[in-house]
């Protein structure tokens, strides 16, 4: 290609247009890596598990040893005095199981807790019932928080926060597309609009008009809209740095790492050791982790995921706003002085 051919071709819109066509094409193999590393073959790695003071009985290690060699990893112990404090240990999102056995017996009971980890339980449970053929072990199988009914396999919390993050960032995009003219403080107040609206719609029909899961409504709802607005203003804080590219370095942020890491299709302690760590700090993961707590463990709903959440937040808007001479967007001042 000639250098005025290649000086013709840069100026034209065929230019951007392959360079979309390659990223697209990338884009398409990387969402279906990210997802396909994740979620198709979960894996366990370490899963905490508390075990009452009686579990110093031979049956009880016996039956640990097996369940680390018949799951390829280690149940990181947590011993407690009572079965009451374990309980609580599951209700504090501390620990995914119960181990415990009568002193001077060989009977085992496992208490799983669906509402922990969907995934976590049915490994457990499936190599639990192994176990106890293999060693001539009695082994009582029950669930502490079995999921509700309209959500069986635990996969709506994930769901609901996808669509609120996704929508989220598509929110932005048509804010940039059709209401470029709109100043900062305007369209932070239209993304906090569509963001409480939004989460308002998400949390009506998959509670009141589907019945899938019955949700703590309004924390629910402010959950999802805080959701939505992180995610608007990331999409935001990345069109003020880098302009008409923002989508690339959102996607890859929220849907390419975030998602899979999450811990709502796959909990954590099954997912690939470094997406299990990242996935907690980002803001996908922080809104499953709130919801999720929200929705099935009431009472004991922590502080770290709406930091988290808090913290991409304050960030993306503080760029915005110190940047904002750089976001394509925007309109000149009224001469009259009206704004």
């Amino acid at each position: 290609m000639s250098e005025s051919s290649w000086a013709t071709f840069k100026a034209s819109p065929f230019l951007p247009a392959s360079v979309l066509m390659l990223l697209i094409a990338a884009a398409a193999g990387l969402f279906a890596g990210s997802y396909t590393y994740a979620m198709a073959n979960p894996t366990p790695h370490t899963i905490p598990t508390a075990v009452t003071a009686s579990n110093d009985v031979p049956a009880a290690r016996r039956f640990i040893d097996g369940m680390e060699q018949a799951l390829n990893a280690s149940l990181v112990l947590h011993p407690y005095d009572s079965r009451a404090a374990a309980v609580r240990a599951v209700d504090e999102q501390k620990v995914f199981a119960v181990v415990e056995a009568p002193a001077g017996g060989r009977t085992i009971t496992l208490d799983v807790s669906s509402a922990s980890g969907a995934t976590v339980a049915q490994v457990l449970g499936e190599a639990a019932v192994k176990v106890g053929e293999a060693s001539g072990t009695t082994v009582v199988l029950r669930d502490l928080k079995p999921l509700q009914k309209g959500d069986p396999r635990g996969l709506a919390i994930f769901y609901i926060s996808l669509a609120a993050v996704i929508i989220g960032f598509v929110g932005a995009i048509q804010l940039s597309v059709h209401a470029r003219a709109l100043n900062p403080m305007e369209r932070i107040a239209f993304t906090v609009a569509y963001a409480l609206l939004g989460g308002l719609t998400i949390a009506a029909v998959v509670d009141w008009w589907l019945g899938a899961v019955k949700l703590p409504f309004v924390e629910s709802w402010m959950i999802l809209a805080l959701t939505m607005f992180t995610s608007g203003m990331v999409f935001t804080m990345f069109n003020t740095l880098v302009g008409r590219w923002a989508m690339l370095p959102t996607w890859g942020l929220m849907v390419l790492l975030g998602n899979p890491s999450s811990g709502g299709a796959v909990s954590w302690p099954l997912l690939p050791s470094p997406l299990g760590t990242v996935g907690r700090w980002l803001p996908p993961g922080a809104s499953v982790n709130a919801q999720h707590t929200a929705v099935y463990f009431r009472g004991y709903q922590h502080a770290f995921p709406f930091l988290v959440l808090a913290g991409w937040l304050v960030l993306s808007c503080a760029v915005f706003v110190i940047w904002r001479h750089r976001h394509p967007g925007g309109r000149e001042a009224d001469p009259s002085g009206r704004d």
